[in-house]
């Protein structure tokens, strides 16, 4: 059974992370391994509020890749957000290890915060058209 409430919370936490991300867009202090943490929570939590409003529960796990397979499993179109799945390493690894997410290329903040953004806004798309359901 959905859970609306628990929905909304996790997407409130996710807009925080974009938020940071919004905020690191143009700051060189802040390394791709904080910024890609911050895409990587803000994902897994947008994912979990996805998981939450159709079936009311989320494993408790940083693997995008498992999240993502959990919503295509229920049926919904995922395709789109897979190239996010390579966040997942920021997670733990790069939080912890230097040098575990030596880079090839920058991170294109610009990018991904419009890749981040489109996530967060099918998740709020669908938990509006859920919570009007459930009204």
């Amino acid at each position: 059974m959905a859970d609306l409430e628990q929905a909304r919370a996790m997407l409130r936490m996710a807009h925080k992370d974009f938020n940071a991300l919004i905020g690191m867009q143009e700051n060189p202090l802040f390394a791709d391994e904080i910024f890609g943490f911050h895409i990587q929570q803000a994902v897994e939590k947008a994912l979990k509020a996805w998981l939450c409003i159709r079936d009311g529960v989320y494993p408790m796990t940083h693997e995008l890749a498992r999240l993502l397979a959990l919503l295509e499993n229920q049926g919904v179109e995922m395709e789109a957000y897979w190239p996010l799945v390579q966040y997942t390493i920021f997670a733990v690894q790069a939080r912890y290890e230097e040098g575990t997410t030596d880079l090839d290329e920058p991170i294109d903040r610009a990018m991904e915060i419009q890749n981040v953004h489109a996530l967060l806004t099918q998740v709020e798309q669908v938990i509006a058209s859920q919570g009007k359901a459930l009204e």
